[in-house]
């Protein structure tokens, strides 16, 4: 069974790796609830406790089919979701919206949608410029105090609207990219994390599929699949990016693994407040990702890793430019 990790000094105990949900509804390939289901049930015989997604994941969807696949297996499972965007009759993202009454509205949108009683950890999924975060981090502290949430988390929030949301109510989990693929934490965001006893929870954990070494380039992915516009899927960025990739092989092969546990194993040798999500729809990667727990890396293969692929080692942004524009930093 997988170990827990605990997240900030809160009391929230979570599986070490834990299961991003948002693929099986939208983004990558063609949804399959069926087989989503057999592998949240597969990750739960497997010891994971936290199931992460979103009421943007879909538009809905995806908080339903988590829902329909918890359905009498809640016991010990840490459920996480996510508000803060405005989302259009045509199911499109029009904005950003955190304002209290929202949050409200959409806390008990997606209890509905989840068939729960409450939420075990609520992220604001990007800062709202509109709306001071004191006043998101106080709504949501009513909700704790209602029963229907348990835990505050943020994500892709920057150094000062961390401190600022921390000193109106503890936050215990700041969600951002974190991998050997991106590092864009570590300089500020991590140390200030450990400062004031906050959990991070790396999504992309596996570099957006490029440190499984199973990628191809952008324009050979379907219409609507996200890749086809990801920076770092194209011209040029993607053969240089193919080609760092390749550097975690060695270590891979030296410890009898597949590059992408590896990168897990290394995400996890970073710190005890540390609990990746990575993302699957399909049972065979889970399992693979799940025994990334079991491999142990030396502080010289760490080392080893950290040379390999440096901060700004990768070709192209992270995001496209709109994207950028809701990342707090």
């Amino acid at each position: 069974m997988l170990p827990t990790r605990e997240l900030g000094c809160q009391g929230l105990e979570v599986s070490a790796i834990g299961l991003g949900c948002m693929g099986m509804s939208q983004s990558y390939g063609t949804p399959d609830d069926e087989e989503s289901i057999r592998t949240i049930h597969r990750a739960l015989d497997l010891g994971v406790t936290y199931f992460d997604t979103a009421e943007v994941y879909g538009p809905f969807t995806n908080e339903k089919l988590l829902g329909r696949a918890l359905k009498g297996r809640r016991d010990g499972v840490v459920v996480a979701t996510k508000f803060g965007f405005r989302i259009g009759d045509d199911g499109k993202q029009t904005g950003t919206d955190s304002r209290p009454e929202h949050i409200r509205e959409v806390v008990d949108a997606s209890l509905g949608r989840l068939g729960l009683d409450h939420i075990d950890l609520l992220y604001q999924h990007r800062i709202d410029p509109a709306v001071p975060v004191e006043e998101v981090v106080g709504a949501v502290s009513r909700l704790i105090e209602a029963g229907k949430v348990r835990f505050v988390g943020l994500s892709e929030a920057g150094a000062s609207n961390i401190r600022r949301a921390h000193a109106t109510h503890p936050v215990s989990v700041l969600q951002s990219e974190y991998s050997l693929w991106e590092r864009n934490l570590e300089e500020e965001i991590i140390p200030l994390l450990r400062e004031l006893g906050i959990g991070l929870t790396p999504f992309s954990p596996l570099g957006r599929g490029f440190l499984t070494g199973a990628v191809r380039r952008a324009e050979d992915y379907p219409e609507g699949d996200y890749r086809r516009n990801d920076p770092r899927y194209k011209g040029e960025n993607f053969d240089r990016n193919v080609a760092a990739a390749r550097r975690v092989n060695a270590v891979a092969q030296s410890k009898g693994a597949k590059p992408g546990q590896i990168a897990l194993a290394w995400l996890l040798a970073k710190g005890d407040d540390i609990a990746p999500i990575p993302g699957t729809k399909r049972r065979t990667y889970l399992d693979e990702n799940v025994a990334a727990a079991d491999i142990r890396l030396a502080p010289d293969e760490v080392a080893a890793l950290d040379a390999a692929l440096p901060p700004g080692s990768i070709a192209g942004p992270r995001y496209t430019d709109a994207q950028m524009a809701m990342v707090d930093r």
